[in-house]
């Protein structure tokens, strides 16, 4: 009986400290709970009229809200110049990809990233040459890919430089990379030019179409590089937008070389297209940048042309050849509209010496280097350019805006 009840008291008096414990506790939290949300009150207080306004879950879902964008850069065109397969042969094989590292921070901001192939790509099984008849080993698409190209534009009017059986190897060696979305211009046969190629990225439908207006050769087969017609774009149009196509976006191989003006082909084919329903025109092969155009359609469509994209890797001699610029878009995801329009500005770097260039010794180029203007002053430095970076980026600037507002970017802003 003792001890019953000599249990029943320890626990009572245990449960009875428990109690006094907790209530201590709770005050002494009610209060640090007082004290801390004073502080968090006092601290808001002395923030912007934003911050006081906006509740805490609103702050919440900013910062978790979907992707409201979806980007597009383009770049101009990668010309496989003897000096640059020489430079891209090493120890332990042939690397592009050492020129162009510094552009994939740029690449890597963006979901659609194009590139324009501006000279065959057929491999090895032929003879790697540079100007007048190109052809590069298979490194070089392997290392486009590597540097984020995922839409590839293969027609041009060096694209029948060689033969058929090069398009077919070219063909073969896009077809074997990996992370591609398109690649579109050259084919195999008729049935491959009439497929339209499509992809989706965030939720849009991309139509991708390649035409270059000219060839230096006359093309061996009626399908192996997508000349261009009216006729013939009208119809691939159609078919990308019956096919489901929320933007089409159409590479046109166009333009006077060294000249940035629009000629009147390429004004009144960029008018055509904006009429036939295009989105975006990239064009090429001025080899230096052109004016940005926003034209409205038949339909009240609206059709940004890029009238030349300049150039991306090369080894060209003027200097307007050697700077240019990577375009970048953005598209609403909601509205497939393109709500912004700019560029990063950037510099083809090589080196030689003065004699070396008086010469004309164009295999003595060396250090080859693409890399953002503004990251580009050292390099640039080397250089025997009778320019400055200030002129380049004010001509840049001044060609580009001849129309529209195109805004220059920096990295930080990507």
């Amino acid at each position: 009986m003792y001890k019953k009840t000599y249990q029943r008291e320890t626990r009572r008096r245990k449960l009875l400290m428990i109690f006094v414990v907790f209530t201590i506790v709770a005050g002494a939290g009610g209060y640090v709970y007082s004290v801390t949300d004073n502080r968090a009150s006092e601290s808001l207080a002395d923030r912007s009229e934003v911050a006081t306004t906006e509740p805490v879950s609103e702050l919440t879902e900013s910062v978790n809200q979907p992707k409201k964008t979806s980007r597009i850069i383009a770049s101009g065109d990668t010309i496989a110049h003897g000096s640059v397969n020489e430079n891209a042969n090493t120890a332990t094989g042939r690397d592009y990809f050492q020129f162009m590292d510094q552009m994939k921070p740029v690449f890597d901001n963006a979901d659609v990233r194009f590139c324009n192939q501006s000279t065959l790509i057929g491999g090895e099984q032929f003879p790697i040459s540079g100007y007048p008849d190109f052809n590069a080993p298979a490194e070089l698409a392997e290392d486009l890919v590597k540097a984020g190209c995922n839409v590839i534009n293969t027609a041009s009017n060096h694209s029948s430089d060689k033969s058929q059986a090069v398009i077919d190897a070219n063909v073969d060696i896009w077809a074997a990379q990996q992370n591609v979305l398109a690649v579109a211009g050259q084919n195999k046969s008729q049935a491959r030019q009439n497929t339209i190629e499509h992809f989706d990225v965030d939720g849009i439908n991309y139509a991708f179409l390649a035409y270059t207006t000219y060839s230096n050769k006359p093309p061996e087969t009626s399908f192996g590089v997508n000349i261009y017609s009216r006729e013939f774009a009208a119809s691939q149009i159609a078919s990308a937008r019956s096919g489901g196509a929320d933007i089409i976006i159409t590479s046109m191989r166009w333009g006077t070389e060294y000249s940035d003006e629009a000629n009147a082909l390429q004004a009144s084919e960029a008018q055509y297209l904006a009429d036939m329903g295009v989105d975006i025109v990239l064009g090429h092969g001025p080899h230096v940048l052109g004016p940005v155009q926003r034209l409205t359609g038949d339909n009240g469509n609206e059709t940004i042309v890029w009238h030349s994209l300049g150039n991306f890797l090369n080894t060209q001699l003027d200097a307007d050849t050697l700077f240019s610029a990577v375009a970048v878009m953005d598209v609403d995801i909601v509205t497939k509209d393109i709500v912004s329009i700019g560029y990063i500005p950037i510099y083809m770097h090589y080196e030689w010496s003065g004699e070396q260039k008086a010469n004309n010794d164009l295999f003595a180029r060396k250090n080859l280097e693409l890399a953002p203007l503004e990251n580009a002053g050292e390099l640039f430095s080397r250089s025997l350019l009778d320019t400055t970076i200030a002129e380049q980026k004010a001509r840049m600037n001044s060609v580009l805006n001849r129309f529209i507002k195109v805004k220059e970017l920096l990295l930080s802003e990507l």
